[in-house]
């Protein structure tokens, strides 16, 4: 069993519910992409536990007054040097919404999860329609820009699983540390990470002609798209809550409306990613 909390701060009820992290996306839909992780933290579930940054290794830091890998192993799950990095742009950064993909699976969802600086990678929308009625979160490349996004360490059967939620929609790609400077709190460098991109490639702004700027409130989104798309209304309006709830129930309307997308010229492809 893992050890007792200790200290005030581990003393604090740490559950997702109390901190306010409880709301998954994948269930209210216009909450997408919920709320992420701030600090680095442990997910065990159904709490969330904080990560004491070091200038070591991440299974090195601390959590509840022991090294992180001392706790995984207390836990039964795997050590941080046999996971897989993940980095999240959208939804996979809420630990409510990872908890719930793993454990409607029967899967442990013990995972480490930390904001990592990356840089050349910008988050935009996915031009598709996803399963649970929301247009989700995707990034795109832009050699300027420097990020914070959630990087969660995943063992081999949190990998899948995850995979099995993203395909075909995404594809897998393989970051290169050296190319993205992937850059954990504590200084050091990962020498890779995992991103999924969509296949649908981004939407753009046919305003601006730019992407859309991803993972903000998802209704605002929807309501502008609506406003843009005389298509997109008769498929899926009037309002943000009528999307959501005819696309979660129809997925030949979420495919007529990622159609919609493409037909508007919205849809622009992102095939620099490795």
């Amino acid at each position: 069993m893992p050890r007792p909390a200790t200290g005030s701060v581990m003393a604090q009820d740490r559950s997702l519910a109390a901190l306010g992290l409880d709301v998954v996306p994948a269930l209210q839909p216009l909450a997408y992409p919920g709320r992420p992780v701030r600090g680095p933290s442990l997910l065990t579930g159904d709490e969330l536990l904080p990560l004491d940054v070091r200038p070591l290794p991440l299974g090195r830091w601390h959590v509840a007054g022991q090294p992180l890998d001392e706790a995984l192993g207390e836990r039964g799950v795997a050590l941080v040097g046999r996971r897989l990095p993940v980095i999240a742009v959208g939804s996979n950064a809420s630990p409510a919404q990872v908890a719930y993909k793993l454990m409607r699976r029967g899967i442990s969802a013990a995972v480490p999860m930390v904001p990592v600086r990356v840089r050349g990678i910008a988050v935009g929308c996915s031009a598709h329609i996803g399963q649970a009625g929301y247009v989700a979160a995707a990034p795109y490349l832009d050699p300027v820009a420097e990020t914070s996004l959630v990087v969660s360490w995943l063992d081999q059967d949190q990998f899948r699983a995850v995979d099995a939620t993203e395909f075909p929609n995404y594809r897998r790609a393989l970051i290169p540390g050296d190319d993205f400077a992937l850059a954990l709190p504590s200084g050091e460098k990962l020498d890779g990470a995992h991103l999924y991109v969509s296949s649908y490639g981004v939407l753009v702004d046919p305003d601006t002609g730019l992407p859309r700027p991803g993972g903000g409130d998802q209704a605002a989104l929807l309501a502008s798209l609506l406003w843009g798309s005389p298509a997109l209304r008769r498929l899926l309006g009037p309002g943000p809550a009528d999307w959501v709830q005819k696309a979660a129930g129809d997925r030949t309307l979420r495919e007529l409306g990622t159609r919609a997308f493409a037909d508007a010229g919205w849809a622009l492809p992102q095939p620099g990613f490795p």
